[in-house]
């Protein structure tokens, strides 16, 4: 999805017959089909309105006609010069009531000018246009119109400018509700974007997981039993042809999980070929572990659990094992499981002593944990054992099994 920027320049996207009139993109070309449209609407509607008001105001004649196109043509550039724009819309307004000429669509163009200055955040200048014209109108209606045409016309009723005044308020009241609406659709997008981005930051952030658990686990077994097949090929073939069973064994293995990620890639929208592991796949662990030369205890029974939190459980004692087989000189490693008080809680000893290999590890195995029990509410400790050895203690809420991560609902 392509992010909008939010202080790109706007355009009023109004209703359609609009739009196919000024269908080009602003600051890329002029609005030609609406100002033409804009133009012929304010000749047309003079020339009607001046035949309702032949007695009371001046004909019109080639000078009102030009005061009416570059009144109209001004709005020719209203969306890349707003300020500009909205003062040469007044003047030749101002002129042209000035000169006596009939009352009419004249108005309309200072409308747009001042609608088009506000909607484009320019406020103090739209409302200082609106004051001077206002100011204007008075003044030609109630002093100025003795010495200006048409001859023998009397002061404007006070009525009449109320209801100027109550029409200009109007299109200026609409012009910042409109500007009010774009700002909150301006949020609403970059909202909307912060929240894609910070969806598309948890699932690289899932994946990179998932592919470290299962390639770390795998690869450390592969690189174990290579290194007793290297030992042994000469003096035992057949220990070493079964080491070589093992790491086809476990390869293929990592294979098919790494697919199982891929594949959630691919068809993002399609349901997963194969259940993710949970904690009942201990026994494979226990013998993949076995094969790498570290016997496995396992103490106690998990509960039912909701797939999340069934595979962030496994993930973390793979990892927890896996760190066993890498850096610990012990032999021997303890699972225990337990659930109670709406908890799950998972603690893999080892006896130690480290041996600071790391099997090409990234070290990032821990911080794996982390993250996974953070996202389901729960916490992991990690660090050595008083007496010896390395722990690692997990405990997961049994209940955010159920519930999405508040981020989650929030982002819908």
């Amino acid at each position: 999805m392509e992010e909008q920027r939010t202080d790109a320049p706007w355009r009023w996207h109004g209703p359609p017959w609009w739009n196919r009139w000024d269908d080009e993109p602003r600051g890329s070309r002029l609005p030609w089909r609406s100002t033409l449209l804009l133009t012929f609407f304010v000749v047309v509607g003079t020339r009607f309105s001046a035949h309702n008001q032949q007695a009371d105001r001046a004909h019109l004649d080639v000078f009102a006609y030009a005061l009416l196109l570059v009144a109209s043509g001004a709005l020719l550039w209203r969306q890349r010069h707003p300020v500009p724009v909205v003062f040469v819309t007044v003047a030749a307004a101002l002129v042209y009531l000035g000169a006596g000429y009939p009352y009419g669509p004249v108005f309309f163009t200072v409308a747009v000018g001042c609608f088009s200055a506000l909607v484009a955040g320019r406020r103090g200048t739209a409302w200082t246009a609106v004051g001077m014209f206002w100011a204007g109108h008075v003044l030609v209606s109630h002093w100025l119109y003795r010495w200006l045409p048409p001859s023998g016309d009397s002061a404007a009723s006070w009525g009449q400018e109320l209801v100027i005044a109550a029409w200009v308020l109007a299109i200026v009241a609409m012009a910042e509700l409109v500007r009010v609406r774009r700002e909150q659709w301006a949020r609403e997008r970059a909202e909307r974007a912060q929240a894609a981005r910070r969806r598309a930051d948890e699932e690289r952030l899932r994946i990179a997981r998932e592919l470290h658990d299962v390639l770390a686990h795998s690869i450390s077994v592969i690189n174990v039993q290579a290194g007793v097949g290297l030992a042994l090929l000469d003096s035992d073939p057949e220990q070493a042809r079964t080491a070589l069973t093992t790491i086809k064994a476990a390869s293929k293995e990592a294979l098919g999980e790494v697919r199982q990620v891929l594949d959630t890639l691919r068809t993002p929208g399609d349901a997963p070929r194969a259940p993710a592991p949970g904690l009942d796949r201990l026994p494979e662990l226990v013998e993949q572990a076995a094969s790498a030369g570290l016997t496995v205890t396992v103490e106690g029974d998990a509960p039912k659990l909701a797939p999340g939190t069934d595979l962030a459980a496994f993930r973390i004692v793979q990892e927890a094992l896996t760190n066993v087989v890498r850096h610990s000189g012990s032999r021997h490693a303890r699972v225990h499981v337990d659930s109670g008080k709406g908890v799950l809680r998972l603690r893999i000893d080892d006896d130690g002593p480290a041996t600071g290999a790391d099997a090409g590890g990234s070290g990032n195995g821990l911080a794996g944990m982390g993250e996974r029990a953070a996202a389901l509410g729960g916490t992991i400790e990690a660090g050595p054992r008083v007496d010896g050895g390395f722990r690692v203690f997990a405990v997961l809420p049994l209940k955010a099994s159920s519930e999405e991560p508040p981020e989650r609902k929030e982002d819908r």
